[in-house]
């Protein structure tokens, strides 16, 4: 029987066990969760305890199951210097506030299946959390700074998929704007000129299919943070299910539970510092 131990954090002050579960353990199948809980072997500071319970951060849960975990990331390509993970939507890259498992500490565990000794592997670049998709791992110093510095230079290409409202006018064009970002607030501004502290952002975009929702695919040409939703809400065709700069109402008529973009396409160039890279395109599936 295997055996999985998380100790809470303060993002699980009050909520139910199986919800934890399921951050902190993302790995295990529901069923196997389930069944964990049906057989009562779950256990709360060493207590046995049904899925309602609530809980408080610095407990300690320990779940026992019938089966091993499959691997905690999907994994694309790896090698001696990176790793190339699809990220699911919800899983933060680095451990925020949000609480659960991060990707790094799933891609960790990863690692450590086949290397007792492996260290954390350092993200080169971010995705959002409720954003899908493919997210550059480095295993090492040098790896770290060639990628870094390729996405800081642009030297690399990033196409993203997602659903929007309405029809895009034109159906494809390249825009610019500036974003100036607000972390108090944790959102960012569009603007048409420079402010204070705004930076400067292109998006482009091509429409692959046109309707009340258009699926459209984004070419990612600069990269800030919350740049695609925030500038495509700008453009007045907010991203679905985005509740944080695009239309509720609609988000809700149309049941989208979740924000529909997923980073599908990377193809990168580390001009021969990362040969085995130079030149390739990794695609993952678009889930929606």
């Amino acid at each position: 029987m295997a055996k999985y131990e998380f100790i809470l954090d303060e993002a699980a002050e009050g909520q139910r066990i199986d919800a934890c579960v399921r951050r902190f353990l993302p790995e295990l199948p529901q069923p196997t969760v389930r069944e964990s809980f049906r057989r009562r072997d779950v256990k709360l500071d060493g207590k046995r305890v049904p899925p309602e319970t609530r809980v408080r951060s610095g407990q300690t849960v320990a779940l026992y199951c019938m089966e091993q975990a499959a691997d905690p990331i999907e994994v694309v390509y790896e090698d001696a210097d990176v790793l190339l993970v699809n990220k699911r939507a919800g899983v933060s890259v680095v451990p925020d506030d949000r609480g659960g498992a991060s990707l790094i500490e799933l891609a960790h565990r990863h690692l450590l299946l086949s290397d007792s000794s492996a260290l954390p592997p350092r993200p080169c670049h971010r995705l959002d959390n409720p954003t899908s998709g493919l997210c550059l791992l480095a295993k090492n110093d040098h790896a770290e700074a060639v990628l870094v510095q390729a996405f800081r230079e642009r030297t690399l290409d990033k196409r993203y998929t997602c659903l929007v409202r309405g029809v895009m006018k034109p159906p494809a064009a390249t825009c610019r704007a500036w974003l100036r970002k607000d972390a108090e607030a944790a959102r960012v501004t569009i603007h048409d000129a420079p402010v204070p502290g705004s930076k400067p952002i292109v998006t482009a975009y091509e429409t692959i299919e046109a309707g009340p929702v258009s699926r459209l695919s984004v070419h990612l040409i600069t990269g800030r943070t919350h740049q695609i939703r925030a500038h495509m809400a700008a453009l007045g065709h907010p991203l679905l299910g985005d509740d944080l700069y695009g239309d509720r109402a609609f988000n809700r008529q149309q049941k989208a539970r979740r924000l529909m973009l997923c980073a599908t396409s990377l193809t990168l160039d580390t001009a021969g510092e990362l040969p085995e890279l130079d030149g390739r395109t990794f695609t993952v599936p678009c889930p929606f």
